[in-house]
């Protein structure tokens, strides 16, 4: 059977005006045929989108009005109504329904706020719809803005732990120089260490309409290999380019990493600190140490210390022995409501839900004895 891809593509504000001072409908609807293309085959798309800005200022007619942080908010706030009508349209061409999802640093911070925002995502991504991400340019302020798209692009595919994370701009990659003032300036296809060396070769690169440049894709795949995710960074203007990454070839500068993003996760939980136990009987020990399988409601014993959703807890077996370590679905105070029920019953015992796992063995990891 064929594993599912999760893809996540970031595409600028520069690349979707083309140059302009407007968005190309044109080029975004040449865009939305690969997304549908690869959304066809099966992989999972997540687009991170820029362009409510420029949307705004577009459809407000480019007024001039002082330059500050409220003015673009309200260029943004809307603007983003009027991109995500376009994505709308555009992909609904190809009958694929797409939802908007506004997130800040903060999001990615704060447990619960994280935990939301990835099993929004995960429920969107299992019914067919592609999730259309930008920054809540409308509240975000200094202190939890992430700042950039590409950036954000990074953090949600470690949010959702992608196999790839493709960051379109308007250059073809990254040079030795910049090719723009240097013709002897060389692609570089492959980087398998982020250095100052590798920052050095950016700086000075930019876009007059978008808020990064080569800088801000290198931080991004910076992010991205922390969690075991590459990152590839090429040309938006190259023919089918998505189609050709997702199809394997060597195109732009490619950034690797020697972790896998399971090993990432795996030493991300292992090295945090731990909020509380879950105690579980037999079976589900056994479940969890030969199998790796999730925790389920009708296997845990008794909770110990008082904790809250998404934080990372031990399991405890019968041995009193730590079997494994995960985020937890549900507080403490909630499992004890649950303690022995069975999964399809969370909802009647508790009002609502956060799934059937009260740790889900993508959020757990082993410990050996």
């Amino acid at each position: 059977m064929k594993e599912i891809r999760k893809i996540v593509v970031k595409v600028g504000t520069s690349t979707l005006t083309q140059g302009t001072k407007k968005l190309s409908r044109r080029y975004m609807l040449e865009f939305a045929q690969q997304l549908a293309y690869l959304h066809a085959k099966g992989d999972q798309v997540i687009l991170v989108s820029s362009g409510a800005i420029a949307a705004g200022r577009e459809l407000l007619g480019h007024p001039h009005v002082e330059r500050g942080m409220s003015a673009k908010q309200m260029f943004a706030a809307v603007g983003q109504v009027q991109l995500m009508h376009i994505w709308r349209e555009l992909l609904g061409i190809f009958d694929i329904p797409i939802g908007q999802v506004l997130l800040t640093r903060a999001d990615f911070s704060h447990r619960k706020s994280y935990l939301n925002a990835r099993d929004t995502l995960f429920c969107m991504l299992q019914h067919g719809i592609m999730p259309i991400i930008n920054e809540n340019d409308t509240v975000a302020t200094k202190e939890i803005r992430v700042g950039d798209n590409d950036n954000l692009a990074a953090l949600v595919a470690s949010l959702v732990g992608a196999d790839r994370l493709i960051l379109l701009t308007d250059q073809e990659g990254l040079f030795t120089a910049d090719p723009r003032l240097n013709p002897e300036a060389q692609l570089i296809p492959v980087v398998k260490n982020i250095d100052e060396g590798i920052f050095a070769l950016a700086k000075g690169s930019s876009t007059t309409l978008g808020t990064g440049g080569m800088t801000t894709k290198i931080e991004a795949a910076h992010i991205a290999a922390q969690s075991g995710i590459p990152t590839v960074v090429a040309s938006s203007a190259r023919p089918h380019v998505l189609i050709d990454i997702a199809q394997g070839q060597q195109i732009g500068t490619i950034f690797l990493t020697d972790i896998t993003p399971r090993e990432s996760r795996k030493r991300w939980l292992l090295s945090e600190k731990r909020q509380g136990e879950i105690h579980v009987d037999d079976g589900a020990a056994a479940q969890i140490s030969h199998h790796g399988a999730s925790l389920l409601p009708c296997g845990v014993m008794h909770t110990v210390q008082p904790f809250g959703r998404g934080d990372i807890v031990h399991v405890i077996d019968p041995q009193s022995k730590s079997i494994a370590v995960g985020i937890t679905q549900y507080s403490a105070a909630e499992i004890d409501q649950l303690l022995g029920s069975h999964s399809t019953g969370i909802e009647d015992i508790l009002g609502y839900t956060y799934g059937h796992e009260v740790i889900h063995r993508t959020n757990m990891t082993r410990i050996k004895p």
